[in-house]
């Protein structure tokens, strides 16, 4: 139903703490971002009794340019515990860049985006074993999140806790690479071997048998992100939230009540303000002196009709830096990581190299391909920012998920619940900080 405002959706009875003031709406708090991430954490807010109003701007470009909450592989990934900064991956850069046949890409039309990215991300690779501590920390409890969520939202079966395989054709490297990541800190993943039968139960999907494989447990998948979107969406509105269709273009800070301004001229009034739209949290925060070095990282994908008969979990293909997801009758091949600007043009390229990929191992193909590209919101130290505002105790953050964003969502919502509701957080924030790379400004 509507309340007031012709732009607001809210429904359920739960209301009582939302009030409206003209065309302006106060709340206990304001969610910017409508995400996996923002609509996770609306939820949580709304459930702990705060009034809550979520303003979801509508997709600024195309459908294939939508949010990797929208195209990602859906993958639950438990096991990426260490930072892609490191020592190992700059050994590693020149045979990972994309001319050399890998997966990273930079957009070199806009060096003013990247380069101080990356002076501050080639930094973060030396800061030793903290970060992989601090993530461990977050993905540790990240699996039961998504177990807890989905029941919540009334879907269990959203979520296959089934793990995922990581896959090697003949040859010493996959055998390298398998022991590696036996020997690797996963987290609360491990991982274990495959044997001949499950060999062949993969290669009847393939135009080949693999020769080394892993399977990875305590990993797990999102069954359809899409509907996991929506009963979020549902949910937070039956519980008694409510939306603001619309772009959020300031945040201002006051005494008693924190002001979002919308790209219509709408001011929306609240008590606090939670920001968590992706690579839009940059430019909200910095008229409020804080300095969010996010950067579009963007990811590829292509999605095809299988055929029917395709029952395989997850399927990584490291060698080719590529995951393999299924939803239902569909196929989604997902890869790349490309520094550049938000607004920049696809690179078609990637869409092919993607095509070929899946040609090359012969996955089951019923119909054409659709195309898809969306920026994942990145920090140099490939950390999240999660927490309140340095100088701003009324306004709190949660963005920089990167490749982990959906992973992350339900955990991340609980965390800021506690923050908000008083109850503090169970894993230490201080990693997470989201004035930490201020602090960098302030030392040089």
């Amino acid at each position: 139903m509507q309340d007031g405002h012709p732009e607001t959706t809210r429904s359920g009875a739960a209301t009582g703490d939302v009030a409206d003031v003209g065309a302006d709406i106060v709340a206990d708090i304001i969610v910017v971002g409508g995400g996996i991430v923002g609509r996770a954490c609306a939820l949580r807010l709304r459930q702990a009794g705060l009034g809550t109003i979520l303003v979801d701007a509508p997709p600024a470009l195309p459908h294939r340019f939508e949010s990797a909450s929208f195209g990602n592989a859906g993958h639950i990934a438990t096991e990426q515990v260490r930072p892609l900064t490191s020592p190992a991956l700059l050994r590693s850069l020149p045979r990972r860049l994309f001319l050399a046949g890998g997966a990273l890409d930079v957009g070199w039309r806009y060096p003013a985006v990247w380069a101080p990215w990356a002076a501050r991300a080639l930094r973060a690779c030396f800061a030793g074993q903290a970060g992989q501590r601090a993530l461990s920390s977050l993905l540790a409890d990240a699996l039961p999140a998504w177990q807890r969520l989905a029941a919540d939202l009334g879907a269990p079966g959203l979520v296959a806790a089934d793990g995922h395989l990581m896959l090697w054709p003949e040859g010493s490297a996959g055998l390298a690479a398998a022991g590696a990541w036996r020997a690797a800190d996963i987290g609360s993943a491990r991982v274990t071997g495959i044997g001949d039968d499950e060999r062949d139960r993969i290669a009847a999907h393939l135009s080949w048998r693999p020769a080394t494989g892993l399977r990875f447990h305590h990993t797990g998948q999102l069954r359809d992100v899409a509907e996991a979107l929506h009963r979020l969406e549902a949910a937070f509105l039956s519980a008694g939230g409510g939306i603001r269709r619309g772009r959020a273009v300031r945040v201002q800070p006051g005494g008693g009540s924190q002001s979002v301004v919308l790209e219509d001229g709408a001011e929306l009034l609240a008590r606090r303000v939670l920001i968590a739209p992706g690579v839009g949290a940059r430019d909200l925060l910095r008229p409020l002196r804080v300095t969010m070095p996010l950067i579009a990282e963007r990811g590829y994908h292509v999605e095809w009709d299988h055929g029917g008969g395709y029952d395989l979990p997850p399927l990584v293909f490291e060698d080719r830096a590529l995951i393999v997801t299924r939803f239902g009758d569909r196929l989604r091949a997902a890869s790349f990581v490309e520094f550049t600007s938000e607004a920049a043009p696809p690179d078609p390229r990637k869409w092919r190299r993607l095509e070929a990929h899946v040609g090359a191992l012969g996955l089951p193909r019923a119909s054409g391909f659709t195309r898809w590209v969306g920026a994942r919101p990145t920090l140099p130290d490939y950390l999240p920012a999660l927490g309140t505002l340095p100088g701003h105790p009324a306004i709190l953050v949660a963005c920089g998920h990167q490749h982990l964003g959906l992973t992350l969502a339900p955990r991340t919502a609980e965390i800021i619940a506690g923050l908000v509701a008083n109850r503090g957080s169970p894993v230490d924030l201080a990693p997470f900080d989201p004035g930490r790379f201020w602090s960098w400004n302030t030392r040089r």
